[in-house]
């Protein structure tokens, strides 16, 4: 599912594409993931789209104030409006001349004044598009917490440290941060040495410090890359990210700990998936590991017997997480 930085990446997109356009008309195919698609079809024709934000893993789409609507309008609806998009799993939207054919799965098509359409795609439908005026767009907005990138490191020490949750699961909470999710969330955790499964108020205000500063650092140089593509994510022109080249704890399962050679391992925090070095973030008594899968670890016995050959040291495929000897 994208994160924030695919999804701020999909916004600043879009934002050089099709900021100012107005939308003509608007073609629907399956709404099932669609708040209200009548609400689509009949407010956002005449409206120019005034901005583009990222709100946690969200995308606004600020629309003008109706123009020329011949009495079509009223109350709210009169109002400054937005379009709200959650791109789910293998949600996709970007600008398409309007004479290429529609690729399977496109659901949304809004027709802009320069002749292109801004279509988006969507074949599992795990996303969410909602047309929203101010009050229930205000409404829906505070049930998220800070965004990690604005957040004061005095207050997102408070966030973790007043909470007994698991640290991975105030990460992912999005009433708490919004927009970090599971890749990012490892990737931190591992930066800063933090296991996923330890209590937020046991962290030291310390420990706490160094998440924030790995957080905002890890988040940062992933929109400069664009995003992490793990499978099906897109940027606005139809590009991978390149972050994924630089992960150092997600997905790396049995493969070294790129700071003390251990192998990385995998257990079930907040009932995701979690990846940490047993060796570089220390597990909390009781922490079940899960085993490696049988491929994986023959893959890694074998580079810790070619690393012993080479004498250039071992990847520890204990629970613990000890390097051999």
């Amino acid at each position: 599912m994208p994160e924030l930085p695919e999804v701020e990446t999909v916004a600043r997109g879009l934002r050089q594409a099709i900021l100012g356009r107005r939308i003509l008309s608007v073609t629907l195919g399956k709404t099932d993931f669609i708040d209200d698609p009548v609400a689509l079809e009949q407010n956002l024709p005449g409206r120019r789209i005034e901005a583009i934000e990222r709100y946690g893993k969200f995308m606004l789409l600020r629309l003008s104030a109706p123009n020329g609507t011949n009495g079509r309008f009223h109350g709210d609806d009169a109002k400054q409006a937005s379009l709200l998009v959650h791109l789910g799993m293998t949600g996709q939207m970007a600008p398409s001349p309007a004479e290429k054919p529609r690729e399977k799965h496109t659901h949304v098509c809004l027709l802009l004044d320069d002749g292109r359409e801004l279509r988006y795609t969507d074949a599992r439908r795990f996303g969410r598009m909602a047309y929203l005026t101010e009050a229930p767009l205000a409404e829906e907005l505070t049930r998220f917490g800070a965004d990690p990138l604005e957040v004061s490191k005095e207050e997102f020490v408070k966030r973790i440290r007043e909470r007994r949750a698991r640290v991975k699961a105030l990460l992912l909470d999005q009433s708490v941060l919004r927009g970090v999710g599971n890749i990012y969330a490892d990737e931190s955790l591992w930066r800063a040495k933090i296991h996923p499964a330890q209590l937020g108020a046991k962290l030291a205000p310390k420990q706490a410090e160094s998440l924030w500063r790995a957080l905002q650092e890890i988040l940062r140089k992933a929109i400069v890359l664009r995003g992490s593509s793990i499978s099906d994510f897109l940027d606005a022109e139809g590009e991978p990210g390149e972050y994924q080249r630089r992960h150092r704890a997600y997905g790396r399962e049995g493969k070294a700990c790129q700071r003390c050679s251990t192998a990385i391992r995998r257990g079930i925090v907040a009932g995701r998936s979690s990846y940490f070095c047993p060796q570089c973030q220390p597990a909390p008594r009781g922490f079940a590991v899960l085993p490696l899968p049988p491929r994986v670890a023959r893959v890694s016995a074998e580079r810790m017997r070619k690393a012993r050959r080479t004498g250039r040291g071992g990847i520890g495929m204990s629970g613990t997480g000890s390097r051999a000897r």
